[in-house]
């Protein structure tokens, strides 16, 4: 049975590479995942060419029992192509979650994120779109990706619903959310704010954050679990499993899950198995001794 809201879930199964799966192969972890709990898929326009929504969409096409058992966000705002840009024009949203609708074969989606910032955004024409498509039953919820306090404070302007949600990039090789509030007052690069404390603000206005790519170095780069290039955090990460029973991954999802911001966690497997090792992550209570041993495995200096 759903829950009141997708926030009241930590883990998000995140299907930006679900491109070369089947719909079989995909209804078979979707089912697999709602025994264990997992009621929410994480999409957007441009994963796999709209691939991963179609792929929603054919299961949905076959057994629409399952709409009801699951909750859909996803994301438009930014366009590929041979002139790729950001588009938050009422026009681009209002096509953008049309289209959206199609391919996923449903009438309505339970969260709609704007996918990245457009400086070229006028927030009277965001929210003329958003509230149009609230009004017209085709989005329920709404929240944005990889955006700071002002960009937040300028839709909220404009728009009647609350933004509930603000996905991040976020995890042990990937911290710039909580670095420089950890090095205030010091002339070191970790105490630069790159993010004008957007953590600290989703926080005092009760928004989501939701950490994407929990498990890679920089900006899709590689995976820093089990990789030699990190075997200090991999050393900690091994202590903590063996300790707990789990697997790397799942501490390393755990440690996410501790920060008392209470992030989502967006994992984008599509192993069965490697999705059963992440689950247990939610078993996992780390202590703050752990979670800033890991921290400093992971190269930041407590000073």
């Amino acid at each position: 049975m759903l829950s009141n809201k997708i926030t009241d879930y930590p883990l998000i199964h995140g299907l930006m590479r679900v491109q070369n799966l089947s719909a079989e192969d995909l209804e078979k972890l979707i089912n697999y995942e709602l025994k264990e709990g997992i009621e929410v898929l994480d999409t957007a326009d441009i994963y796999g060419r709209g691939k991963s929504e179609e792929l929603i969409g054919a299961i949905l096409k076959k057994n629409p029992s399952l709409r009801g058992k699951i909750y859909i966000q996803t994301k438009v705002g930014i366009v590929k192509g041979d002139e790729p840009r950001y588009d938050f024009s009422y026009e681009y949203i209002k096509k953008g979650v049309e289209a959206s609708l199609e391919r996923l074969n449903c009438q309505y989606v339970d969260m709609l994120i704007l996918h990245r910032p457009d400086a070229l955004m006028e927030p009277e024409e965001v929210g003329r779109a958003i509230n149009e498509l609230y009004d017209e039953g085709k989005i329920r919820h709404f929240g944005v990706s990889n955006m700071n306090p002002y960009q937040m404070e300028l839709i909220a302007s404009a728009v009647k619903l609350p933004i509930e949600v603000n996905q991040l990039q976020f995890g042990l090789m990937h911290t710039g959310l909580i670095d420089a509030g950890l090095k205030v007052n010091n002339h070191m690069e970790e105490a630069i704010s790159y993010d004008l404390g957007t953590l600290d603000y989703c926080r005092l206005h009760h928004i989501t954050p939701q950490a994407w790519s929990p498990f890679i170095v920089g900006f899709f780069e590689d995976s820093f679990v089990d990789n030699p290039k990190y075997l200090e955090l991999n050393k900690e990460l091994e202590i903590l499993a063996l300790k707990n029973g789990v697997s790397k991954h799942a501490v390393a999802v755990a440690w996410i899950l501790r920060h008392p911001a209470h992030f989502q966690v967006v994992y984008g497997s599509m192993n069965e198995q490697h999705i059963a090792d992440i689950l247990v992550a939610r078993n996992v209570k780390l202590s703050k001794e752990e979670w800033y041993r890991l921290y400093r495995a992971a190269g930041h200096v407590i000073i």
